[in-house]
């Protein structure tokens, strides 16, 4: 089973380019050549050998191997016991990171996954999609992230942040909570409680980096998104409040005019005629 996809449009993040199942014949070989896209293999049973950059692995069932782009690979089933396997084509600004999560590289190539038989099952799920139609497509992406999931779940452990650079983290972690959660009412004891951190301690990491305390940071980022708001004349300044985390119109409009200068119904008049 072979299946060839078109270029995704849609997807560009990731995207399937081709997937299959295969029971070689003994021997059965492909290359010395190279691939435009990734290509990943996991083997159900049997065994082979697959050779890059001068050396050769020998690999069975629960193993696999990656190919990269424009890397010279040759892979070739046992002779003894040839082997059955699987495979995924994709590509995607995404498919570098999330091989590198899972411990796949051009220098590390060899998966090890022997926990169960999601990936098979993908696999499988993936020759069914072809009943889908207008979603076929999207449920293909969503079976490739699943799949790359259990690669990275059971890949190796990350390299501990070095301890200069956790402070930067930390930051990081709160400026992106305040980015995803600024129209919520959330509190410094909401961002401190999901990061893991004392709330004073968090405080002081995030003034020392920043040269503002996370409250000031809260309400600037709202007031700027406030602003952005008030260019659509169709958004009351009440609901332009309730969009940044106030309830209270009053008290929306005295932050915004603090920060800004002025208050929301003049910023807004001063921008159209601008």
């Amino acid at each position: 089973m072979l299946e060839y996809l078109p270029r995704s449009k849609q997807h560009t993040e990731l995207h399937l380019t081709q997937f299959g199942m295969e029971d070689c014949i003994s021997g059965h070989y492909f290359g010395p050549a190279v691939r435009t896209h990734y290509l990943l293999h996991y083997i159900f049973k049997g065994e082979g050998i697959f050779e890059v950059g001068g050396v050769r692995h020998h690999l069975r069932k629960g193993q696999g191997f990656l190919i990269c782009p424009h890397i010279v690979t040759y892979y070739q089933a046992d002779e003894v016991n040839p082997w059955s396997y699987g495979w995924v084509g994709f590509n995607g600004t995404l498919a570098e990171p999330l091989l590198m999560q899972a411990g796949l590289t051009p220098s590390s190539p060899i998966l090890h996954y022997d926990r169960d038989d999601m990936i098979y099952q993908y696999l499988q799920l993936m020759a069914q999609s072809r009943q889908s139609h207008k979603a076929r497509e999207t449920r293909l992406t969503g079976l490739l992230y699943l799949m790359l999931s259990l690669l990275v779940e059971s890949g190796p452990e990350t390299p501990t942040v070095q301890r200069e650079s956790r402070a930067e983290v930390y930051v990081e972690q709160v400026i992106d909570f305040i980015e995803m959660n600024f129209s919520q009412k959330i509190t410094i004891e909401d961002i401190a409680h999901l990061i893991g951190l004392n709330r004073s301690y968090l405080c002081s990491l995030f003034k020392q980096q920043m040269n503002i305390s996370i409250q000031d940071y809260l309400i600037r980022y709202r007031m700027d998104m406030a602003a952005k708001m008030l260019g659509n004349t169709d958004l009351s300044i009440g609901d332009i409040a309730r969009s940044v985390g106030y309830t209270d119109p009053l008290l929306f409009s005295k932050m915004f005019k603090k920060v800004k200068g002025a208050s929301p119904k003049h910023y807004r008049s001063a921008t159209a005629l601008t």
